[in-house]
């Protein structure tokens, strides 16, 4: 220290001299101690005495040789180290991704029904988010699909009201083979339903498909699971609720057009490719607990194909509802769904089904579109509302059989003969809100229930049971 503080001494007389700053001799103390004894001394800083006068280090000649030694190896081992690392790191997401990717496939993606059968494979679109259920958490749900559970029967099945384990309602359909053609209908329903997302668009909980003999040698299954929907469907509503004394109401009637409308315009423009549902009719629209419409049952849908007008398919679909370009020849449009979507308006609005029996003296069932396109070119559009609609009317408003009018003639617009006179479902709810106005209704040719469609030179042919009052229910659903 003796000699650091002569050192010390030195410096500072050195640098007062220079730049005549008392200051160094008391605020910069310690910094002139350094800089004197690491820079102004004759030994310079690399050298140990240096070191070891100003840190107190009792370092050898050779300490600084052996500490960059040290250094060097620590860095080496700290490097690669870190490479090691990261190598498992990487080796461990790159497992972690392929099992992930495995456990989606293997959950809603290839399932391998049958191993001698390679056209048994069912291929599911891989993340839509759809649930992977067991046969035994479906049978605990439905009680062992229980008759007392038993909701109705749907497309290509039969429904069952289930309780999943942590308390919440479903609606599981159980598809009948003979019903529909297996694997096809069901991946349709299952790829399609499962990417949408609408408020107007019944939900898919998810899937399952048993392949054991279960419950009377069954064999093969197809189960989907849906939200349980309590207020059913609009069917039982319009034809069924005047025998249990409630009736919809004029403003009920009216959101459910809007809903089906709007669920119609998200498949048909809120997606690419467009959806065309080809099923849509009254049984297919399901009403949540606030009466809010979902269309559902996607088990016929079809995806549009880009740069092409239409589809030409197989026609399916239910009698009443189809248009008669789809059901004569095949032809699958945006305005197929858009004549079905005008008929399940007329239905809600009249009281009266899609094929009505009921009249007397006719040898035939008359089409509702028939009937109420002929009332209205009569001047006697109050006839084809439904008697309990002009009794609730709408308080709030101060002319709502002007609305209700307006409804009707979107109805018949939609449910034309002519697919150029159709609007599209986008201008079919801009005039049920009444954003734009609704064009006069224009001639149509015969009338699909005329005679002559089903005279024998014709070859107009819905179906063989529509030739005689032999036409029952159940022919009328499908």
């Amino acid at each position: 220290m003796q000699y650091l503080s002569s050192c010390w001494l030195k410096g500072t007389n050195q640098l007062i001299s220079i730049d005549h700053n008392d200051s160094h001799a008391t605020d910069c103390f310690y910094f002139t101690i350094l800089y004197a004894g690491g820079v102004v001394n004759e030994f310079g800083p690399e050298k140990t005495s240096t070191a070891n006068c100003i840190f107190g280090l009792p370092l050898s000649p050779n300490a600084s040789s052996s500490n960059n030694n040290h250094t060097t190896l620590v860095a080496l081992s700290g490097t690669g180290a870190t490479v090691i690392f990261l190598s498992c790191l990487l080796g461990f997401y790159v497992w972690w991704a392929r099992h992930k990717k495995s456990k989606n496939k293997s959950d809603v993606g290839d399932l391998d029904l049958d191993e001698e059968s390679a056209s048994s494979r069912i291929t599911m679109r891989p993340n839509t988010g759809s649930i992977w259920y067991k046969i035994e958490d479906l049978n605990k749900a439905t009680n062992k699909f229980s008759q007392k559970n038993f909701i109705g029967r749907g497309g290509f099945g039969v429904v069952y009201k289930g309780t999943l384990s942590d308390g919440t309602p479903v609606a599981v359909k159980k598809m009948i083979e003979s019903d529909f053609q297996g694997n096809t209908e069901f991946c349709n329903e299952v790829e399609i339903i499962s990417t949408l997302k609408h408020r107007n668009l019944l939900p898919l909980r998810g899937c399952c498909v048993n392949d054991k003999d279960y419950d009377e040698g069954e064999g093969m299954q197809w189960y989907l699971v849906y939200d349980y929907m309590p207020n059913g469907n609009l069917d039982d509503h319009i034809f069924l609720a005047e025998k249990k004394g409630k009736t919809l109401s004029w403003p009920q009637r009216k959101g459910i057009i809007l809903d089906v409308a709007k669920g119609l315009g998200y498949l048909h423009y809120g997606v690419k490719p467009a959806i065309y549902h080809r099923d849509v009719k009254a049984t297919n629209i399901l009403l949540d607990s606030e009466m809010r419409a979902r269309v559902a049952d996607f088990g016929l849908a079809k995806q549009s194909r880009e740069g092409q007008s239409h589809l030409t398919t197989r026609v399916a679909g239910t009698h009443g509802y189809l248009a008669p370009e789809y059901a004569l020849y095949g032809q699958l449009t945006e305005k197929s769904d858009v004549y079905s979507f005008g008929v399940v308006l007329l239905e809600i609005m009249s009281g009266r089904r899609a094929l009505d029996l009921s009249m007397s003296g006719l040898p035939r069932a008359v089409l509702i579109t028939d009937w109420a396109w002929t009332l209205v070119k009569e001047g006697r559009i109050d006839e084809v509302f439904d008697c309990t609609l002009l009794e609730s009317g709408d308080p709030s408003n101060a002319n709502p059989r002007v609305i209700m009018e307006r409804f009707v003639l979107v109805g018949i617009l939609c449910a034309h003969v002519m697919v150029a006179l159709r609007p599209t479902i986008l201008d079919a709810l801009r005039m049920l809100e009444g954003d734009i106005e609704v064009p006069s209704i224009p001639d149509r040719p015969l009338p699909l229930g005329h005679e002559s469609f089903f005279s024998t030179g014709s070859t107009f042919s819905i179906s063989p049971c529509l030739s005689g009052l032999r036409l029952n229910s159940k022919d009328m659903l499908r």
